[in-house]
């Protein structure tokens, strides 16, 4: 089960970021609207997270100015929905849509952990 964190202001963006040093951050951005990010958060939700593995949830049509600005700040191209993974102040991997899973973010956490 995932435990989301909701993210609702630009202060939690800050406050991800700094703590990306320390361990990586998720951020996912998911779209009440639409089917297809419906089905990518279903399929994360039925797979086990890595433990300790802060899950950041963004509802990007109540918070589209917020989906803005981790475009801007993380320097990574907005998708819908869309996953990112913060290590060190950087977007270090983003996928969207149907490549949203949850075994390749285990992979990717896994990588920047060695």
């Amino acid at each position: 089960m995932i435990n989301w964190i909701p993210l609702a202001d630009e202060q939690q963006l800050s406050d991800i970021v700094k703590n990306s040093y320390e361990l990586p951050q998720v951020i996912f951005k998911h779209s009440t609207r639409c089917s297809i990010s419906s089905m990518a958060k279903s399929r994360l939700e039925r797979s086990t997270p890595p433990e300790n593995l802060p899950m950041h949830y963004l509802d990007l049509i109540q918070y589209r100015s917020l989906s803005n600005s981790i475009a801007d700040v993380l320097s990574v191209h907005h998708e819908s929905p869309q996953i990112i993974l913060v290590k060190n102040g950087e977007c270090v991997y983003d996928e969207s849509h149907s490549g949203i899973s949850m075994d390749e973010l285990v992979d990717q956490v896994n990588s920047i952990s060695k």
